[in-house]
């Protein structure tokens, strides 16, 4: 099939490859031309594993390329919208890069003939494909759904660190379309993956993804907080964890207490359901309190280590600076919070991060930034590990000194953990 996908973020880029590594015919489209030319050029323009041989082998077949001409949309069978849904400041979603891209879409598809599907995979508030972006398309195009227009929703459930891993062996794969066609268009993308084939209708797709996430940070924001508990009655909470992951009905995933998550999904899917329940008259008390928990939390690593000691002209040491490893990924990090604290109590900092230190030096020049873990421990009066990089894990990198551990990566002989 041939397919375009406008975006070329994480979800689109990664989208693209892994549909070009599948047999079809795929163009990215993206407004920015570093991008494109990082990409024609054979370079990623994020960090994913495995993501540079992805590239290098699709661009080689011709099955995969870059541009900037949203024209190319007119030659395609379906087109995925894959842009960035920020945040506004009241948590709710800003789809401002979504009608952009929908009315782009329905302007270039004014001239095709025959059968087209445009598929929203950026993460929306519930009936967005229905109520926003068909009618954008319908109007720039001039064409009707259902009579040579098809609208889908197709979200995605990618891992950061994972992603490619995700997209090829997933665990289901959730279509939610206008009629019979655009679902059967969508489908066939995926007609290899031996997976649950979920179809609903296009609302109901669009609120599974952040129904999901949603769930897996209040998970998370619940295991913590009970951690926090553990921690004041000495008790391991990551052997609370084991026991309680043997328990079929809750599952021994996403049970690992820390300094909080972070990312470009779960801060932001869990804070515009709410807002979208509020506007609604409704009070989502639960999820209000996971995104509290977990506001609070990277605080906690801050209040562990001034318990031990005043970091006032103090050299504390950074290790992690990305959401999670195998990324460099700092949007909603912890690392923010704790690094913020540490300069506010009058702490030198010094920061390491295999990955992330360029998006974190955009943020916070001030920091030494360090060229690998055992740089950034050399003459500092303690740690803080923020981020679980395996890199980390030896003890011996720490000699003596004060290590507060927010993600249990190590165990040292002077040693203080967030949970545990």
């Amino acid at each position: 099939m041939k397919v375009s996908i406008v975006g070329t973020g994480y979800v689109g880029l990664v989208t693209g490859l892994c549909l070009a590594e599948l047999g079809n015919e795929v163009v990215c489209i993206d407004v920015v031309p570093a991008k494109v030319k990082s990409i024609m050029e054979g370079r990623a323009p994020i960090y994913e594993p495995g993501i540079d041989g992805l590239l290098e082998r699709n661009l080689r077949s011709g099955r995969f390329r870059a541009t900037m001409d949203m024209g190319e949309v007119a030659a395609t069978d379906v087109t995925f919208i894959a842009v960035g849904t920020p945040s506004r400041e009241d948590g709710s979603l800003d789809l401002e890069y979504v009608k952009g891209a929908a009315e782009d879409i329905g302007r270039a598809l004014a001239s095709k003939e025959g059968y087209h599907v445009v598929v929203v995979k950026s993460t929306v508030t519930p009936t967005t494909t229905d109520t926003v972006v068909g009618p954008i398309v319908e109007k720039a195009s001039g064409k009707r759904i259902g009579d040579g227009l098809g609208i889908a929703s197709n979200p995605e459930f990618l891992k950061e660190g994972m992603a490619i891993e995700d997209f090829m062996h997933p665990d289901r794969v959730v279509i939610g379309a206008s009629d019979a066609k655009a679902a059967e268009v969508v489908r066939s993308l995926y007609s290899s993956f031996d997976c649950p084939v979920v179809e609903v209708p296009t609302a109901t797709a669009e609120m599974i993804k952040v129904a999901s996430n949603s769930f897996l940070a209040t998970k998370i924001s619940f295991v913590n907080e009970v951690g926090n508990i553990c921690k004041d009655m000495g008790i391991d909470m990551r052997q609370v964890a084991e026991g309680m992951g043997l328990d079929p009905r809750i599952g021994k995933q996403f049970l690992r207490a820390g300094c909080g998550f972070g990312g470009s999904c779960f801060p932001k899917d869990v804070s515009g359901l709410v807002a979208e329940a509020e506007r609604r008259g409704i009070r989502p008390s639960v999820m209000k309190a996971a995104l509290e928990v977990n506001a609070r939390q990277p605080l906690r690593l801050l209040e562990l280590l001034d318990r031990r000691m005043d970091v006032q002209g103090r050299t504390v040491a950074v290790l992690g600076l990305a959401f999670k490893p195998f990324t460099d990924d700092i949007r909603e990090a912890s690392s923010l919070k704790i690094v913020a604290g540490l300069l506010e109590r009058g702490a030198q900092v010094r920061a390491y991060d295999p990955k992330a230190m360029d998006n974190f030096r955009n943020v916070h020049p001030e920091v030494t930034y360090c060229s690998s873990a055992k740089e950034c421990l050399e003459g500092a009066d303690a740690a803080v590990i923020v981020t679980e990089w395996p890199e980390f894990a030896p003890p011996e990198l720490y000699g003596d000194m004060l290590v507060v551990d927010g993600r249990g990566v190590t165990r040292t002989s002077n040693y203080e953990g967030i949970c545990w």
